[in-house]
């Protein structure tokens, strides 16, 4: 009976094809005298453990299955969550067939070997079960499904006396009825609407909700039901970097990538522009009672601690600490020192500081608990919450939880980025996915508590919800302005930081640096700008554009504490614009050093993003808090950019003529806002 161990390493070896970690291994075991089997003897063993570090496809393959014929479960579970970065499925399917072919052939008289042999085969087997079994949409290539014949046909020739053919057959007539399934969705999705409205005719008239009477719990509700039903759709892998950001449409694999991350990252946008369009859609409305609206927005956000639902709560604050809403000085003011303690404490649950360590505690400590740990200095907020906690224990509430997927996003992105995918002798870098899968984990974590929401879907909430006309960033500044016109003067139209419109304000809440219009990065940075091309109007909802453009920054989250940087490095997000219409609106991260002039750093965006074209047909600019700072043509980047405000560099290439395109309309905007001040 083993009663220690202890495992440290030993060394690196090297053989054709792999480099792998070794291990020594302290076992110990008692040992039974002969003599009398109630005594025996204190024994230890050293084993040596073999770990693959890197290797060829091949030899990865070859790895899931040990000399022994043993299963690794924690190699196969990394191997399989992870491979779809540097290896497609069916080139995994054809190893493993040519690796069980090769074991068929290889006839020996060793005994011992032959045994080996025979138990690396059915072991195969068993992989490629757990593989259909936890990865079935690996074998979903419609319309040929060829990693599923191609396996029908090897499982018929070599074993014919397992289920693999079967199952195999099983899996194409599944997936074939459910592909016709959904090419009859369209019609069937028209017909259910010429119900649903024959329905509605039929049905008692039901008041349209304004956002005032809706119940804040109920509205908070409807938000975790959604943000639960989401999050628990999302496929782990889709989250990895290499796979989500969309890099590997270089290798020539177009398609959907990541619908499942995407879906997340629309809704997160959907909730946060409502905050900012029900706040400023309408102009005439005193300081007192757009602070009420503020102010149930903040409610609603409590609400959602509560129900540990930290996406909405992200961008609920993410909305209220946009440009065109924090800049609204007497709306603000208007708040009652309570309301302020209380957006000041959930704002503080995503500060930046530590690489955003505080958000990271709190969720792993809340993400199986049955109930939130809230905590408070405001004591009428104290009393609340111990209230509200006595209520759960007596009724017996369980709270799930949805994290903020953008933390793992930002994990993952930059392990992608910070950490080769190949080492110098050209092997698939399997560290880097043991790192990437310690991160997918997590997530398969918290999904399992995801499923303990309870809640129903409320069509009526919806319906208002869908119905809010949202705005884009022109648009939210404009109103903020005619709400509250720049101090200033029309001359300057450079959109101030809300740092500097609140000093007067004793009750101000603090802002994080650079969170100017955070929302549409799906929170991911404080300092992203959103997309003035994103429409969201109740008759079209989401288009495609629109979803495609929200993803923004949701490609890294990392500040200036970041691992990843050093005195003469450091990572940084870009973004590439190809013009006013383009879809490439999603942020990517480069690695930045000491010596990259500005053409250096076009050259790496746009090869980032696989455009062609002599890098001085375009500009560099630095995103900042208060507006964008063009990079010199000859300058020198690292040193060029601005790094006061303590937030990750952000830069944006867009082509020299969009530029200028731009540079045009900020002068009408400002011979606009002269007339309105007139």
């Amino acid at each position: 009976m083993t009663l220690d161990d202890v495992t440290r390493f030993w060394r690196e070896e090297k053989e054709k094809g792999a480099i792998y970690n070794v291990y020594l291994k302290k076992v110990t075991y008692h040992t039974l005298s002969d003599l009398d089997q109630s005594k025996g003897h204190l024994m230890w063993e050293t084993q040596k453990i073999r770990v693959v570090k890197a290797g060829t496809l091949e030899k990865l393959v070859e790895s899931l299955v040990t000399v022994k014929g043993e299963l690794d479960s924690t190699y196969v579970n990394v191997f399989l969550a992870t491979y779809r970065t540097f290896a497609t499925p069916l080139q995994v399917l054809e190893i493993l067939i040519k690796r069980y072919k090769w074991l068929e052939k290889d006839s020996t008289d060793h005994e011992e070997r032959k045994e080996n042999n025979e138990n690396q085969q059915k072991t195969f087997k068993s992989v490629i079960s757990v593989w259909m079994d936890t990865y079935p949409d690996d074998f979903r290539d419609y319309p040929d499904y060829k990693c599923l014949k191609v396996l029908e046909a090897f499982s018929h020739q070599f074993i014919p006396d397992s289920d693999l053919e079967l199952r195999a057959r099983h899996k194409i007539e599944k997936f074939e009825r459910e592909a016709v399934s959904n090419s009859d969705g369209d019609i069937k999705f028209q017909f259910s609407i010429v119900d649903e409205v024959d329905s509605m005719i039929d049905s008692e008239y039901q008041k349209p909700l304004e956002f005032l009477d809706i119940p804040n719990n109920r509205l908070a509700e409807q938000l975790t039901f959604k943000d639960a039903e989401l999050f628990k759709r999302v496929i782990p892998n889709h989250c990895l970097g290499a796979v989500w950001a969309r890099r590997d449409r270089k290798l020539g694999k177009g398609g959907n990538i990541a619908p499942s991350v995407l879906a997340t990252i629309d809704q997160f946008n959907r909730v946060s522009l409502r905050v900012i369009a029900t706040i400023l859609r309408t102009r005439e409305l005193k300081s007192s009672l757009r602070a009420k609206i503020l102010q149930k927005w903040i409610d609603i956000a409590q609400e959602l601690r509560q129900q540990k639902n930290f996406s909405s709560l992200k961008a609920i604050i993410s909305g209220l600490q946009s440009h065109s809403v924090y800049r609204l000085k007497r709306t603000w003011a208007s708040l009652p020192k309570e309301s302020i303690d209380l957006f000041q404490e959930l704002a503080d649950i995503f500060s930046n500081d530590n690489n955003q360590i505080l958000s990271r505690e709190l969720l792993m400590k809340e993400a199986t608990a049955k109930f939130p740990d809230l905590d408070s200095n405001n004591k009428i907020l104290q009393r609340r919450n111990l209230q509200k906690r006595r209520s759960w224990i007596e009724n017996g509430i369980v709270q799930g939880t949805v994290p903020y997927l953008g933390t793992f996003l930002t994990d993952l992105t930059m392990i992608d980025t910070a950490i080769p995918d190949r080492t110098e002798c050209g092997l698939i870098n399997f560290e880097k996915r043991r790192k990437e899968f310690e991160v997918l984990a997590q997530i398969k974590l918290l999904q399992s508590a995801a499923q303990i929401y309870h809640f129903q879907e409320d069509k009526h909430i919806w319906a208002w919800f869908d119905s809010v006309r949202v705005f884009d960033e022109n648009e939210c500044h404009d109103l903020s302005c005619i709400i509250e016109p720049i101090k200033e003067g029309p001359a300057r139209l450079k959109k101030k930081s809300a740092s500097c419109c609140f000093d007067s304000l004793g009750t101000r809440p603090s802002r994080p640096e650079g969170s100017k219009l955070s929302l549409l990065s799906c929170g991911l940075d404080n300092s992203s700008v959103y997309n003035s091309s994103i429409t969201d109007s109740p008759s079209q909802g989401m288009s495609h554009s629109s979803s495609t453009s929200s993803l923004l920054s949701c490609d890294s989250d990392t500040t200036i504490s970041s691992p990843f940087r050093s005195p003469d490095t450091c990572v940084v997000r870009v973004r590439f614009e190809s013009g006013p219409e383009s879809d490439t609106h999603v942020y990517k991260s480069i690695m930045l050093k000491n010596i990259d002039h500005t053409h250096t750093v076009i050259d790496k965006v746009l090869e980032k993003y696989s455009k062609k074209g002599p890098a001085g047909n375009y500009c560099l600019l630095q995103v900042l808090s208060d507006g964008e700072l063009l990079i010199p043509d000859k300058g020198n980047v690292f040193y060029a950019m601005n790094k006061s405000d303590g937030s990750e560099p952000v830069f944006v290439v867009r082509t020299r003529q969009d530029q200028e395109a731009r540079t045009q309309h900020r002068k009408r905007g400002r011979r606009k806002l002269k007339n309105w001040s007139l």
